[in-house]
């Protein structure tokens, strides 16, 4: 299993699509450990182009802390689940906390229609 987490400032990014990197993290399922991480730099911000890139890289998972709902529909449509409004900054811990159903969720920050 793969999560694609947003990043800015070594924080979970509140919007996605203007995140300086990606974080993949590559996760054992059974045992719900991190097993590798690697940071990928963001293609330059494109509506629509994010999810299929995504994909291509194997995610099964995004970790964000907003996102419009047309981005969802897209992610979803590539095999993607989304998770928004995520409450943790730190995209370890995030990833952690989701495994265990411990994530805590706020509001989608993410003001896009």
């Amino acid at each position: 299993m793969r999560y694609a987490v947003p990043i800015s400032g070594g924080k979970i990014s509140p919007h996605f699509g203007h995140c300086t990197y990606f974080t993949l993290f590559d996760v054992e399922a059974q045992s719900r450990e991190i097993t590798s991480k690697e940071n990928i730099p963001s293609p330059e911000h494109q509506p629509g182009l994010l999810p299929a890139w995504l994909a291509e890289k194997g995610a099964d998972i995004i970790i964000a802390g907003g996102m419009g709902p047309r981005a969802v529909d897209l992610f979803q449509q590539n095999g993607i689940d989304v998770i928004i409004g995520a409450a943790e900054s730190d995209p370890e811990q995030a990833v952690i906390s989701h495994l265990n159903g411990a994530l805590d969720t706020v509001d989608n920050i993410c003001d896009h229609g």
